[in-house]
């Protein structure tokens, strides 16, 4: 096949998942057209993600394109904004129809599960890398942001950490072609959740917030630097997966939970939330008083 009938082939697995309530020209031409909600602010962001970095290669396609959108749709959560649309762009080594066919499927399944469509995207050879934009919408002035984490205010984290890192540790994730593969650990991994619902409810509520992408330790000290303030963590209110350690869950990223920080009563997030420290004076993170860092990092030698 060339470009554009690989591209025609993945309009056509995609389906409904290329339109939506503000989409008004979905795939197709040179551009797509989304209208904006009335009084809000357009939230945008893109991940590039390599096969062998942010997934393995040989992981089965459907898994990789569900775990590609979600994890790309938690920057949207983060910030509070609610799914507006996607943008995709996949570069191939080689003609891999059949292995784009099973990718869409898998973007299709987040698709509709988060309410993002996906209304265009390109084609091209190159290193096997899929890049995701993501696009929200936040009323005017009510986007949740690093910045705003004062001393007193509790630290929250939703769902459980380090069971993707533990499931990196252990191996073995390559193997996995679809989810009569997954465990307990790889399917947090291959399947997580862009807490979008957590970020709606968390405006005017959280102070700042974060995803956990590259771990608690490194993406709390976003917030940390960002506020100008420190952050103190109890390691054991810590919400651990079953199969995972303190390390994985500091440290190990991978999760795409929220982490956030507020002064006031936490209301219903359709998850759970545990509270796991306090913002203080001063900068940097701390565990039971003692500064540590951690987190992955692409150019770290």
């Amino acid at each position: 096949m060339n470009e554009f009938e690989l591209i025609d082939a993945v309009v056509a697995e995609l389906g409904a998942a290329a339109a939506g309530q503000w989409v008004r020209l979905g795939p197709g031409d040179d551009c797509a057209i989304n209208a904006l909600p009335p009084g809000m602010e357009l939230a945008s962001s893109v991940d590039a993600l390599m096969g062998d970095v942010h997934f393995p290669r040989a992981a089965g396609a459907e898994l990789v394109g569900y775990r590609a959108l979600m994890v790309s749709a938690s920057d949207l959560a983060a910030m509070g904004a609610a799914a507006g649309f996607a943008l995709l762009a996949v570069s191939l080594e080689e003609d891999a129809a059949a292995w784009l066919r099973g990718l869409a499927r898998g973007l299709r399944e987040a698709a509709l599960e988060l309410g993002l469509p996906l209304v265009g995207g390109n084609i091209a050879r190159g290193p096997l890398t899929i890049t995701v934009s993501v696009h929200g919408h936040v009323p005017a002035g009510r986007a949740l942001l690093r910045s705003g984490a004062r001393a007193g205010d509790g630290v929250y984290v939703t769902g459980e950490l380090g069971a993707a890192a533990a499931a990196l540790a252990r191996g073995g994730l390559a193997a996995c072609q679809s989810r009569a593969d997954l465990d307990a650990l790889s399917q947090r991994y291959f399947l997580p959740r862009a807490r979008l619902e957590a970020g709606l409810a968390l405006r005017g509520v959280a102070s700042s917030a974060i995803d956990l992408s590259d771990g608690l330790l490194q993406d709390l000290g976003h917030i940390s630097r960002a506020s100008g303030v420190g952050m103190d963590l109890s390691a054991e209110t810590l919400p651990i997966a079953a199969g995972a350690t303190l390390d994985h869950a500091l440290g190990g990223g991978d999760d795409y939970e929220l982490c956030f920080t507020a002064s006031g009563d936490i209301p219903d997030l359709g998850v759970p939330v545990r509270h796991i420290g306090r913002v203080v004076a001063g900068t940097g993170v701390t565990v039971d008083g003692r500064r540590v860092s951690g987190g992955y990092q692409h150019f770290a030698s």
